[in-house]
Formats: C-alpha cells, sequence, structure tokens
C-alpha cells in the first residue's frame, strides 16, 4: 500500500540536531554517519488526541540499540523528550501525527567507517509529519514471500532497531513487484519471521499464534498483543511457524505503531479462510484501541 503526499507537511518544521528548521532546511551533514554508512537507530511514534503513545517504551528501545552500538554523548531522556515536544508544538500536532526518531552516530571528520572519526557526539532528529494508519484496518492487506531472507543474530541482530533497512527494502520491491501490500520474511532455517515492515500473527482454533522474534524486532505494539492475550484469556503461544500453518489459519494480522493491527487476507494468492468463525482479531482490536489511553503520556502544551 503506497503512502501518499499530504500537503499539511509543506512546512511542518523538523528537528535536527538541537536546531528547530523548515523542511526546506532540514538536512544532515554529508559527513553524517548514517549518510556515510547507515549507522543510526529510529524509532516510529504515533501522536493520539493529545498524547504520545508508548513513549517511554520506543525510547528504552533507542537507548537499547545505541549503547549496543556502542555511540557515545547520546542526548538524556529528558533532552529527547524536549525535543520531541517542541517539535510537536511548533507544528501544532496533538492527533493523527506520525513521529520519526532518529538518532545518527553524528558527523565524522572525514569520510570512514571507524566510529572514532565522531568526535561530535550523536545527531538528533525529530520528523513529525501529519500521517494517519499506513494501512486500512477494515480490508485489509494481501502479501507475498520474499525470497530475502531476516537478519539473524549470527549476521546483523534484528534486536538493534537500525538504520540499515536494505534486506527489508528488497523484499518490499518484491511486493511491489508483485502487486501486494508487503512481503513475507523467512528467518534462515525457513520459518515465519515477519513482514518486511511489521510483525505477523496467526489465530487457528481459538489460539493466537506468533513466530519467536529471533529473527525480528520485539516490536512494541507486538508486546502489547501478546499482553493482551494473556490479560483477556486468549490463548497465545510463541513457536516456529511454517508458511502452511500461515496458509491454512483462520486469521492473520499483522502489527506495528504505523497500522496498529491490520488484518492479512491473502498470501501468496491462498485466501486465508475462517472456518473457526471466531473473531479474535476484532476483540484484540477494541482492545488495543483501550490500550491507546493506558500507554499515551500527555503532552505538556
Amino acid at each position: 500500500m503506497l503512502q501518499s503526499y499530504n500537503p499539511k507537511n509543506a512546512n511542518i518544521k523538523i528537528h535536527v540536531g538541537g536546531k528547530l528548521l523548515p523542511r526546506e532546511e532540514a538536512k544532515v551533514s554529508v559527513f553524517d554517519s548514517s549518510v556515510q554508512g547507515g549507522d543510526a537507530v529510529w524509532e516510529g511514534l504515533r501522536v493520539y488526541n493529545g498524547g504520545i503513545f508508548c513513549l517511554d517504551k520506543h525510547i528504552d528501545r533507542l537507548e537499547a540499540s545505541a549503547h549496543t552500538l556502542a555511540f557515545a554523548n547520546v542526548p538524556s531522556r529528558k533532552e529527547i523528550k524536549k525535543a520531541i515536544f517542541e517539535t510537536l508544538q511548533a507544528n501544532g500536532m496533538r492527533d493523527e501525527a506520525h513521529i520519526r526518531l532518529t538518532l545518527t552516530r553524528g558527523e565524522k571528520v572525514t569520510s570512514g567507517m571507524d566510529p572514532r572519526l565522531n568526535t561530535k557526539g550523536c545527531c538528533l532528529i525529530v520528523l513529525a509529519e501529519w500521517k494517519p494508519l499506513v494501512y486500512n484496518n477494515e480490508q485489509g492487506i494481501r502479501v507475498i514471500t520474499s525470497s530475502q531472507r531476516r537478519n539473524n543474530p549470527q549476521f546483523l541482530d534484528s534486536k538493534i532497531h537500525h538504520n540499515n533497512l536494505l534486506n527489508n527494502i528488497l523484499a518490499k520491491i518484491q511486493a511491489n513487484v508483485a502487486g501486494a501490500d508487503a512481503a513475507i520474511m523467512l528467518d534462515s532455517n525457513g520459518f515465519v519471521a515477519e513482514l518486511n515492515d511489521t510483525n505477523l500473527f496467526m489465530v487457528k482454533d481459538g489460539c493466537v499464534y506468533t513466530p519467536f522474534a529471533d529473527a525480528c524486532l520485539h516490536g512494541i505494539t507486538r508486546g502489547l498483543v501478546l499482553e493482551l492475550c494473556r490479560t483477556s484469556g486468549i490463548p497465545i503461544e510463541e513457536r516456529n511457524l511454517s508458511l502452511a500453518e500461515f496458509y491454512t489459519s483462520d486469521e492473520v494480522f499483522a502489527t506495528g505503531t504505523m497500522g496498529e493491527l491490520t488484518p492479512v487476507h491473502e498470501i501468496d494468492g491462498r485466501k486465508i479462510i475462517n472456518l473457526s468463525g471466531k473473531k479474535i482479531l476484532q476483540s484484540l482490536q477494541q482492545g488495543f484501541q483501550t490500550l491507546i489511553p493506558k500507554y499515551s503520556e500527555k503532552l505538556p502544551f
């Protein structure tokens, strides 16, 4: 599903390296590590009704990724929140907004891979846009299976929320060519890992299943769905899952900040047919809406 340009974003202000800049002036140096080697970490957040959903959970993950990559002079949580709040206030955003929060290793003194060339500290970028949910959660999406495998920890640990997204992008290109909305990525053993941009769940005979997060990100929305299942008495199991199991499941859905809980109605030309008649996804979608105010940090303006 192709996102579209929103004219409301033409004159937004973007926070780059401590400064709020007009869209046309918001740039990083050609010596920045994100340009030199994709050396950055990021988070996607949503703004709902005067609050930022799961703000601390996202900052926790950003800080963990930065620590894993040995970033130096990382902004404090207080500084990160201040930059986010200032950006949203400058743009008058209190609802229906998406934040792309990026932390690069910073600017290098000369081009090269070595992190010792980074002497100026990290660069924080807060890009907030007017943006609805990416997917139509009433209509659902069609997906195909990509030949591109998801990273596993022996190569590049997917627990690091880094900017090196080329394997996901290659999978998305295959989906685009096939006329599908997204692509399933398998792990190195041939089990389902996730979609190119979201985590994946299936339902069979009233039980919810999701792949182990060995070769994918521990998504925040994924974690909330696990919580919802446990508090609602819905059986939930994390295990290795094959494509055949997804083809023959009663319901399949994707989870992510930009789409919430999105039904998948077709995989590789196979329609997902709910033989059980149970509407587990609908129940989880309703439950998720109750979590939004519970886990949202109110804006200070």
